[in-house]
């Protein structure tokens, strides 16, 4: 048995320091056996044949590999038993260390491992002589000789492994030592069948010489055997390896996990110094080079090799080895000799036809070692395992990443913002809240329909980029809904909070375009802090989506949430299923508010108003009940009661000579409703109201949002008589120029404007060119929210034609209409089919 290592990076020179012990151990020994024994050396030729027969037996190799050192288990202990019956002692030593020195010559170890094998040889040998003799020598071939020769190879074989353990020990550390005398059972017990097996050639010997004729048979059926056994054990641990490689595939994860799993395997599997992967970068994964070394537990990320090398395999997709057994490459082997490197095998990775890396050993372990050309076929086989573990890593990767990622925006999703959210409200730190701003971006549902998908997901990925450019560098920015961005970190307060929303939301307002057109992108944001609005991450979520709808009616479209908004949230989702019972029922009402000319103040027409007196909730706003039947699909039999109601009435008021128009409101969503203009004309035929006595009146955003989407509708409505008016005008981004192109012939001006004509010059100034501009135009001009005799006179002065307010009359139900109406009436000052004249009552 004997021990044999590669070069380490500890100090080589620490191997003196058993070498020096064991070979002054050996030198004493001999000494004493020299003069303890005979002094002729024996035989010549049993001499001469034990030598060749040690060399022989040194040749077969069975190597068990402990980190960087190898325990040899060589089939010496034959002749070695056979020496000790034939030769004096001291000639057995000097046979034992002449055929270790072939040996060693002939494998090329280095001088520090040649003097420690030498000096180990020598000192197991003379110790087992020195037992040989301490049991009074050998007599005949009894079982006595057969004990004391077990003794004598047994000593020699423990002294080899004592003095293998140490030198590892030394090198690696107790833990290293502990391993390799873990393993020692198992050659111990080759040993003592070899001793056995000497003892059998011995009494072959001792009985006839005709033996030597079967021992020849025999020794070349122990070559046989012995080949065939280290080749049993080299395919036993590959397949072992093999099989714990197929393991860590399947049970891998990240690519980086596969790496950790599966080069120490690797290295191990081929007796490598090093294991190397090496993946270019590819997309949005970064370049990562990899190596498992025999005296490191964890990765490095450095490789013995040059960098060429690998480049050179991907780019060629071949492997290279290189190596004294290995295809001479003269120019490769001293580029490699520089490095350190005595042989390597790079295989390149495949994907397919495509090369995704290489993977690399280098330096097979054990001095004498070398990779050999029956290696290259094996480590191409775990190079194939492994690039279908790589690429599976990086499948599972991307479909995690997908599962948490927007695939336009590539910004986190909802369900990764949700996760971030639920561990950022565990963590409290005094003095800092969790702030979420949701930025939803307005009007994108317009140009999806207007301008096609394409045009809305230019819009989104514009958005998300200037939100990750204005984000802070501590906060997640994340895509939550179709036109929704969520932004949460950590600040101040909520004070912090509404101001970091307003300066975002300026810094991402610009235009986008798109196929030469100049699409406005605007935002509303809410916001919503952590611990103040909840405590879940489900809770902040339903309250700042509550806050950026109400940032949509807000100045400067920044919406902090309040308990308020939620109250009313909840009231609209109570409203859902009464809307739809009072529908049915007939529980609605239409209220009618009077249109006159301000000059004369002559009724000219009424606007219908829906009112709902509900039994639970009380008296429901317009604005409530008219945003639940668009969210629950009841807005068209909404819009058919009051057409219905509106129209019945405009009938019922012609056979008293005094027809009135009806002018009824339309949500922008009705106009996306192809079937609405034919719906109307069929209405119009079933009360035989002429067209012109209809009135149709749309908020200036729901016609003038940048698009040509409600333009079609509006032209076939204009086509049927009816007469279309753009309500609350002002209030949008709109001008008057962008009239010219719709088939309008009626302006309100919003009543925002038209109260503060009488004390801000600014309103004066609007209304003044809404109806200046109108006019020019030929479209009418309508006053809202007429509510003092001043504004009156000021409207009178600017030519304003038409007005409606709390001056004239508030909204009524149709019986006090019709009472008002007839206390407004002067008799004897209306001519036949002129309009009724109003006076005014205190």
């Amino acid at each position: 048995m004997s021990g044999s290592s590669p070069p380490v990076r500890k100090p080589t020179e620490q191997v003196w320091l058993i070498t020096a012990p064991l070979a002054m151990v050996a030198v004493l020994c001999t000494v004493f056996l020299a003069l303890a024994t005979e002094s002729s050396p024996g035989n010549l030729i049993i001499t001469t044949a034990l030598l060749v027969a040690m060399v022989a037996a040194g040749t077969q190799v069975l190597q068990i590999v402990v980190r960087r050192q190898a325990l040899e288990v060589i089939a010496t202990e034959i002749p070695l038993v056979l020496a000790f019956y034939y030769l004096p002692p001291v000639t057995v030593v000097a046979l034992m260390v002449l055929s270790a020195l072939v040996g060693y010559l002939w494998r090329r170890v280095g001088v520090v491992k040649v003097g420690f094998n030498l000096a180990r040889t020598g000192a197991a040998a003379s110790l087992g002589g020195v037992v040989l003799v301490g049991l009074s020598g050998v007599d005949g071939a009894g079982p006595r000789t057969w004990a004391v020769l077990f003794a004598a190879v047994t000593v020699n074989s423990v002294v080899s492994l004592i003095a293998v353990s140490g030198v590892v020990t030394l090198l690696h550390g107790w833990q290293a030592g502990r391993e390799l005398v873990r393993r020692s059972p198992v050659p111990l017990i080759v040993n003592s069948i070899n001793v056995v097996i000497g003892l059998i050639l011995l009494l072959a010997l001792e009985s006839t010489g005709w033996s030597m004729l079967l021992i020849a048979v025999l020794a070349v059926a122990m070559v046989v055997i012995y080949r065939s056994y280290a080749q049993f054990l080299r395919q036993h641990r590959m397949l072992s390896s093999m099989y714990e490689l197929t393991r860590a595939m399947t049970e891998g994860g990240r690519e980086g996990a596969v790496a950790d799993a599966l080069l120490g395997r690797i290295r191990a599997l081929m007796q490598a110094e090093y294991a190397t992967l090496w993946l270019p970068a590819l997309g949005r994964y970064p370049e990562m080079l990899l190596s498992a070394r025999v005296d490191d537990r964890g990765l490095l990320d450095i490789a013995p090799t040059p960098a060429d090398l690998r480049e050179q395999v991907r780019e060629s997709g071949v492997t290279l080895a290189a190596g004294r057994a290995l295809p001479k490459l003269p120019a490769i082997s001293r580029d490699l000799a520089g490095h350190g490197v005595k042989d390597v095998i790079v295989v390149p990775l495949r994907s397919g036809k495509a090369v995704i890396g290489t993977l690399e050993v280098v330096n097979r372990l054990s001095a004498g070692g070398h990779f050999t050309p029956e290696d290259i076929p094996v480590f191409e086989t775990v190079a194939a395992h492994t690039a279908v573990a790589l690429e599976n890593s990086r499948l599972v990767d991307r479909l995690r990443h997908d599962a948490y990622h927007d695939t336009l925006t590539k910004l986190p999703n909802r369900r990764r913002v949700t996760e971030a959210l639920d561990e950022a409200v565990k963590i409290r730190a005094p003095g800092e809240v969790v702030a979420l701003l949701l930025f939803a971006v307005d009007r994108l549902r317009e140009v999806n329909e207007s301008l096609g998908r394409v045009a809305g997901d230019t819009v989104l990925v514009q958005v998300a980029a200037r939100l990750r450019s204005c984000a802070p560098s501590s906060a997640l920015v994340g895509r939550v809904s179709g036109d929704a961005f969520l932004v949460t970190l950590r600040l101040e307060g909520a004070n912090a909070a509404l101001d970091l929303a307003a300066r975002m939301r300026e810094q991402i307002r610009a235009v986008v375009i798109f196929d030469g057109l100049t699409l406005d992108v605007d935002t509303a944001v809410g916001v919503a802090v952590h611990p103040d609005h909840g405590s879940g991450s489900a809770m902040l979520l339903q309250r700042v989506d509550l806050a950026v709808r109400a940032a949509k009616f807000a100045p400067g479209s920044v919406q902090l949430f309040h308990p308020a908004l939620e109250s009313r949230s909840l009231r609209r989702l109570g409203l859902a299923g009464d809307l739809r019972r009072a529908l049915a029922n007939g529980e609605l009402e239409v209220y009618f508010q009077p249109k006159v000319t301000l000059r004369d103040r002559r009724l000219v027409g009424v606007e219908c108003l829906a009112r709902w007196e509900d039994r639970t909730h009380g008296a429901v706003s317009p604005e409530d009940f008219v945003a639940v039947a668009e969210y629950t699909g009841q807005l068209g039999r909404l819009t058919e009661f009051v057409l219905r109601e509106g129209l019945r009435r405009s009938r019922d008021w012609a056979p008293g000579g005094h027809p009135l128009s009806v002018a009824v409101n339309l949500s922008p969503r009705t106009l996306t409703d192809q079937h609405f203009p034919e719906r109307v004309r069929e209405l119009l035929e079933e009360y035989g109201v002429p067209p012109e006595r209809l009135t149709l009146e749309i908020r200036e955003s729901g016609v003038l949002d940048g698009t040509d989407r409600p333009i079609p509708t509006l032209r076939r409505l204009r086509d049927l008589g009816v007469r279309l008016s753009v309500d609350d005008f002002g209030t949008g981004n709109s001008s008057l120029a962008h009239l010219r192109r719709l088939p309008v012939h009626e302006v309100k001006v919003d009543h925002r404007f038209v109260q503060g004509m009488a004390t801000d010059p600014g309103d004066l100034a609007i209304v003044n060119a809404v109806v200046t501009l109108s006019q020019q135009f030929g479209l009418a001009v309508v006053a809202e929210g007429v509510e003092s005799e001043l504004t009156l006179e000021l409207l009178q002065d600017i030519g304003c034609e038409y007005g409606q307010g709390f001056l004239f009359s508030r909204p009524l139900p149709y019986e006090r209409l019709e009472a008002w109406f007839g206390a407004q009436l002067e008799s004897g000052t209306a001519a036949p089919g002129e309009p009724p004249r109003l006076r005014v009552v205190p």
